[in-house]
């Protein structure tokens, strides 16, 4: 029997990767040991014990550990900067430029924006903040509405020893455009171009800016003025101008501009492609879907992924599962696996037309073939929420939690409004307190409902309580 007094042999009754450490034959488990440990100690270890957990696994942390740990928690939030704040104080240890920014994207999705500034005024003692730093707070400052912080940003890059150039002023331009805020960006444009030289990546970022607004004319007004300024379109140019055009129910003159692409030597890839054949799908011509398709191998172009998944989106808006099937089968005789968008797309399909069963039924088919990502789970928890098979729903979540997949707000929303809705307010209560837990303040709509719950059956104090726990999350001013 194992005597669970002694600290060595805890460590091997709790985590049995470690036999293989303490073993005669002294051998040192390897890098996919060690981050399954870490990771177990991660998803099973409440926060406040986390660094105490962490410690008695006796791990030696590495950079390429560290990262692998906060990819994988990208969605943790503060229980990853617990771990990174744990991997910091270990001896031998400096964490790299990776690891600081993907720790910054991480908090930075549940809006610890103090501590980011925190982290990049270290970076900056250290000589380590690069114009990508600034890149992915500009990118999230704009994804949550906050132009004038993304801006601010860019801005204020000469205080942390970080000269603005081109590749940022692009960054700010992308952010700003991939928030749908094409009209500041142009601005910013227009009184900066002076400053920096643009390039065709500028003008490829404004293009798509005005084709996501969608506003066609300023597009091609785009693209007019690149060629003017002896910017060649190149292929990404081409790319998506032919997906403005698609977008924009202009499927036909996209077609034009791909065989203009063949006229200036700039052969069309498998995306152009894969843009067209999801347009056909889209508009349910289906043939030409097909006949896209083929051309495409025609031409020499191999198909990958991407294409495969417009064509079988394409077959899901015909409602033709067989030929799905067809195209699946033909994907694994050509050894291209499908991943989690394959899935998502053909499930999103069947759970639209009812087939609530088959789609189940295709998740447990795919897990086989490819991780679930977490447009998976939450598609499926809200399916059987909405089937009001909570139970079900609940099985999926522990799923994903035995697969050590952290979910996003999103998914935690979906959940907790199912369990409101079925009156379950014990396990959404727990359920919001781990939300908090990791850093991720819920929407007002979640807690709204939750709260109208907790009155109704007189639970004012648990009320008060998760009150108390939100109020206890860093708030969020612009700092630097």
């Amino acid at each position: 029997m194992i005597n669970i007094s002694n600290p060595r042999n805890f460590l091997l009754l709790k985590y049995p990767s470690f036999a293989k450490m303490f073993s005669t034959s002294e051998q040192i488990p390897d890098f996919a040991e060690l981050t399954e440990t870490v990771c177990n100690v991660m998803m099973s270890s409440p926060a406040v014990t986390l660094d105490t957990a962490l410690n008695q696994t006796g791990v030696r942390v590495s950079p390429e550990l560290v990262e692998t740990v906060l990819k994988r928690f990208e969605n943790a939030g503060m229980s990853a900067f617990r771990f990174f704040e744990w991997a910091e104080n270990q001896r031998n240890y400096s964490h790299s430029v990776r690891a600081y920014h993907l720790m910054i994207e991480s908090l930075l999705k549940i809006r610890q924006y103090q501590i980011v500034w925190d982290l990049v005024g270290s970076m900056r003692k250290k000589g380590m903040v690069n114009v990508e730093t600034f890149c992915i707070i500009m990118r999230k400052y704009a994804r949550a509405h906050k132009v004038d912080e993304a801006v601010y940003t860019f801005n204020i890059m000469d205080k942390y020893d970080t000269p603005q150039n081109l590749a940022a002023f692009n960054g700010l331009l992308s952010a700003l455009c991939k928030s749908r805020n094409v009209r500041k960006a142009q601005e910013i444009f227009d009184s900066m171009k002076g400053r920096f030289e643009p390039d065709s990546k500028s003008f490829s970022i404004l293009l798509e800016g005005w084709g996501k607004e969608p506003n066609l004319p300023k597009a091609r007004e785009v693209f007019d003025e690149m060629v003017s300024a002896g910017c060649n379109p190149d292929i990404v140019t081409y790319g998506i101008m032919v997906d403005i055009l698609c977008k924009a129910g202009r499927v036909d003159e996209a077609v034009e501009v791909v065989k203009d692409m063949d006229d200036n030597n700039c052969k069309p890839t498998s995306f152009i492609y894969s843009v067209l054949v999801h347009t056909y799908g889209v508009e349910n011509r289906i043939e030409d879907a097909i006949d896209t398709f083929m051309e495409m191998e025609r031409n020499g172009i191999a198909a990958d992924v991407v294409v495969y998944n417009a064509l079988i989106g394409a077959f899901c808006k015909a409602n033709k599962l067989k030929n799905v099937y067809r195209v699946l089968r033909e994907m694994e005789s050509n050894d291209i696996a499908p991943n989690p968008r394959t899935c998502n797309v053909i499930m999103s399909s069947l759970i639209s037309q009812g087939e609530t069963d088959k789609a189940f039924s295709v998740f447990r088919r795919m897990i086989k073939l490819c991780e679930p990502d977490a447009d998976t789970y939450t598609m499926l928890i809200k399916m059987f929420c909405e089937k009001n098979e909570v139970d079900m729903a609940l099985k999926i979540w522990r799923y994903m939690k035995s697969k050590q997949f952290v979910p996003s707000l999103h998914t935690f929303s979906v959940l907790i409004n199912g369990l409101c809705q079925k009156g379950n307010v014990v396990k959404a209560c727990i359920l919001l307190e781990e939300m908090i837990e990791k850093g991720i303040r819920p929407s007002r709509i979640t807690f709204a409902k939750l709260r109208q719950l907790l009155i109704k059956e007189g639970r004012e104090d648990v009320l008060k309580f998760l009150h108390e726990k939100i109020n206890l999350l860093v708030k969020e001013p612009l700092y630097d």
